[in-house]
């Protein structure tokens, strides 16, 4: 069953968000919405009509404020302002990233303070309803007068112009399709194109992508980590509840808690439990202080988010045609600092991974060299370890702050920006590679796990690697590792591990 999300009513989240964009949650607004939009709109249009100067409705933009513009100009005011501000360049964003802006846009602006048209917003849902997604280039934005470029580009289809792509496939000219559909480019009125490109949607979208993303990672750590744990005969006693309360960090106590279940009644930790190893080496025993302040960094991301989320960030924001205010709410600095915290949290996981990758591979605690029998005669998994560690590496080398940097733009007028869609873009990718480096990990702990038999794990931990095992076979002599490391990213990818875990 579908369920209805309304517009500018509701508070939106990440998992709502998604389920827009995936078809699961439709997206309406209702009656009073729209009638708040028209009454927003309606003094927006009063205004134009008027001697008043406001910002953006009879004025230039941006260095251009004090230039007048005559009440005949307004419309094509709008209409130029998304061409001339359309001017990304790069290759398209995610189609599903797009498609999120649109959802974002259309909830800020049924809040009802933007001064748009109910015409607008409601050919911005048949997009979203009908999966019409406009084509949006990665580069040009600053993040701070709003994502500009990328906004211009994603509304150019309201006036016949940009491109559009339909269910991912090739992006087709935007005139094309809307002829195709029996629909006509709007035009236009006093205010709406800046209601449109004014906004941080290019940024809080990709953060939906990294929360959703980052979060899996964050779980599947743990389940991962818990596997290597066991395969190198490691202790337990670090995720001791009693230890960990002695310096209670939400994230630690989350990490450690999950830890012990996944050890829970496991033979092959009593088997070593007096072993004479005092300790292990930190990427193990000190998994709930990292990993957990990693969880720790995706918190404070996800509360400025939904923050954002729900915000009306364009400027300016019209509360009726007596009262305007210019501000500063499209800056995305509020964003642009948590993605910096989460772009070092993400390359933190990978940096503690890819080391339990080499402890498994060191040939220690009866393990073979590099995991494979007859090693020497066969390299076994050696190779998987330089791939994560460039693979950290390059996370290491995407880590410095996009947002400590500003470059005045707008002559000046703009003289402070935050760089937020490079901190979402870098972000974004640090993310995808920890994914990889993730699947290398449960590729090694999966190999090593064999080598403990006929010991078993704890329940979960023993259907997490049955369920691995159905994907990917133990590995015997050399192969083609790049193939296997391609289908444990597949497993990495999906829910599938994560709700076998959780079912138990």
């Amino acid at each position: 069953m579908v369920n209805n999300f309304r517009y500018g009513v509701e508070q939106l989240n990440v998992k709502k968000a998604l389920g827009i964009a995936r078809g699961n949650i439709d997206g309406v607004i209702t009656e009073k919405i729209k009638e708040r939009i028209i009454k927003s709109f309606n003094a927006v249009q009063s205004i134009a009509k008027g001697e008043k100067l406001v910002y953006s409705i009879n004025t230039g933009f941006g260095s251009l404020c004090t230039t007048r513009i005559s009440k005949e100009q307004t419309g094509n005011l709008q209409e130029n302002l998304l061409k001339s501000h359309s001017a990304g360049i790069g290759s398209p964003i995610e189609a599903e990233i797009s498609k999120l802006m649109l959802i974002l846009k259309v909830h800020a602006l049924s809040i009802g303070y933007s001064g748009i048209s109910f015409e607008v917003i409601e050919r911005l849902c048949w997009h979203i309803d009908n999966n019409f997604i406009p084509l949006v280039p990665k580069q040009g934005s600053v993040g701070a007068s709003g994502d500009l470029a990328p906004l211009a580009h994603l509304f150019l289809p309201l006036i016949g112009l940009g491109f559009i792509t339909k269910d991912n496939k090739d992006f087709i000219p935007s005139d094309k399709v809307l002829k195709e559909q029996n629909l006509k480019p709007l035009k236009l009125q006093a205010k709406e194109g800046l209601a449109l490109i004014n906004g941080t949607q290019f940024i809080a979208a990709h953060a939906v992508k990294i929360s959703e993303r980052f979060s899996r990672c964050l779980d599947l750590a743990d389940i991962i980590g818990a596997l290597t744990l066991e395969s190198y005969l490691a202790s337990p006693q670090p995720f001791n509840e009693k230890l960990i309360n002695l310096r209670p960090h939400k994230g630690a106590i989350i990490v450690a808690k999950r830890m012990r279940k996944f050890l829970e009644d496991s033979q092959m930790v009593e088997s070593h439990i007096n072993c004479g190893r005092v300790q292990d080496p930190y990427s193990i025993r000190c998994i709930p202080q990292v990993h957990g302040a990693s969880r720790d960094a995706l918190s404070h991301l996800n509360e400025q988010l939904e923050c954002e989320l729900n915000s009306v960030t364009d400027n300016p924001v019209i509360f009726s045609d007596e009262e305007t205010y210019s501000g500063g709410n499209f800056h995305g600095q509020p964003l642009a600092l948590p993605l910096d915290y989460v772009s070092l949290a993400a390359s933190e996981i990978g940096n503690i991974s890819d080391r339990r990758i080499f402890l498994l591979l060191e040939g220690k605690w009866n393990l073979p060299p590099n995991l494979i029998e007859n090693a020497g005669l066969n390299s076994g998994f050696m190779l998987t370890q330089y791939t994560s560690a460039a693979l950290t590496s390059e996370n290491k080398t995407l880590c410095f702050p996009a947002s400590v940097d500003s470059i005045p733009t707008g002559a000046g007028q703009e003289d402070h920006v935050s760089m937020g869609p490079i901190s979402a873009r870098k972000t974004l990718r640090i993310i995808k590679n920890l994914e990889k480096i993730l699947a290398i990990e449960l590729l090694c702990a999966a190999q090593a796990f064999d080598f403990r038999r006929p010991l078993k794990s704890s329940k979960i931990l023993e259907e997490v690697h049955k369920y691995i095992r159905k994907k990917i076979p133990h590995i015997t002599e050399d192969t083609i590792l790049s193939k296997k490391i391609n289908l444990a990213l597949e497993i990495i990818r999906s829910n599938e591990l994560l709700n076998v875990s959780q079912e138990l």
